[in-house]
């Protein structure tokens, strides 16, 4: 029997993923230096969080805010503490290689790796998938078993993205059984270690996530993990749903970075992630630990924001 919200266990620890780097900068019609970007890291290193999500290592022409992959993990090859899981999103074959690539490089740099997780992306939208992806849901499945076969030759942690599983910006809501569908997928045939269910346009009700993880409780062999975005101001209402329905894994964005394009719109940039800051009070409001350094945090927040002022304030120039 999953864990009850109402009388949770004060030991009882929480993951926070941090995936502001990543997630939280992809976006950003400016570039972020790759110097800045290796600072926040490390200031987010700083506050204890146990994982964070660097980068991706996808075409610099679909994504050029995270074509400096590599030239990021050897800038911050020292300082990647075998403590702190770090992983990195790639989209097919030829982005593995270049992570295995910089994997070696770091190895022979620092003496262990960069990357300890390989994260797949796909969706539980057909059209979603076909915008974000230019792929298909089966095509996308297809590209990753290559990854995922290389993931496992070289002892690397898999986690499977499902984004749209709750509403989609095309479609609207998303039946259960479609997300079931990909799960299944991505769990026993990829055999992901970890199911991240994103809530890309931040669309959830607590109902919702109740609902779905509920849906998902026969899947065996993989933790749950939930990414919400607050576009409607109520991420913090999910995290407690979850929380209730036994997740423990949670995604945040450092100042709460991010914001999917689709659910922007010409006058208002959507919100974005959850902010780690929001999630941790809220975790440990609920009676978890979560060993993150509140004022560490803090500072990696400053730090962000400044360095998205920037970023911004030169893409309108």
């Amino acid at each position: 029997m999953m864990p009850s919200m109402t009388q949770p266990d004060p030991a009882s620890r929480v993951r926070v993923v941090e995936v502001g780097p990543r997630d939280g900068l992809q976006n950003e019609a400016g570039r972020v230096p790759t110097v800045e970007k290796a600072d926040l890291v490390r200031a987010l290193i700083a506050t204890g969080v146990p994982e964070i999500e660097l980068t991706s290592f996808v075409s610099p022409k679909w994504i050029p805010q995270l074509g400096d992959a590599a030239e990021l993990l050897e800038m911050l090859a020292g300082n990647l503490p075998e403590s702190t899981t770090f992983s990195a999103l790639v989209p097919n074959m030829q982005g593995m290689d270049r992570l295995l690539e910089t994997n070696e490089k770091a190895l022979g740099a620092a003496g262990h790796r960069a990357i300890d997780k390989v994260c797949l992306f796909t969706a539980a939208s057909e059209t979603f998938s076909q915008k974000n992806t230019n792929a298909s849901i089966e095509e996308t499945l297809e590209r990753f078993v290559p990854v995922a076969r290389a993931a496992r030759d070289h002892d690397l942690t898999l986690r499977g993205y499902i984004s749209c599983a709750f509403a989609c910006p095309f479609e609207g809501t998303i039946a259960i059984d479609a997300i079931v569908r990909v799960a299944d997928r991505l769990v026993n045939e990829l055999r992901v270690d970890e199911l991240s269910i994103a809530d890309t346009i931040g669309h959830a009700s607590p109902e919702d996530v109740t609902e779905r993880i509920g849906a998902l409780d026969h899947l065996e062999g993989a933790t749950l993990n939930l990414h919400l975005h607050d576009t409607f101001d109520r991420a913090t209402d999910c995290v407690r749903a979850g929380l209730d329905a036994g997740v423990r894994s949670f995604d945040g964005a450092v100042g709460g970075l991010g914001g999917c394009p689709y659910a922007s719109t010409p006058e208002n940039r959507a919100p974005g992630n959850v902010a780690t800051s929001t999630l941790l009070q809220t975790i440990e409001d609920a009676g978890f630990e979560t060993g993150v350094d509140h004022a560490a945090l803090n500072c990696a927040r400053v730090l962000a924001g400044d360095l998205i002022t920037r970023a911004r304030a030169g893409a309108a120039s």
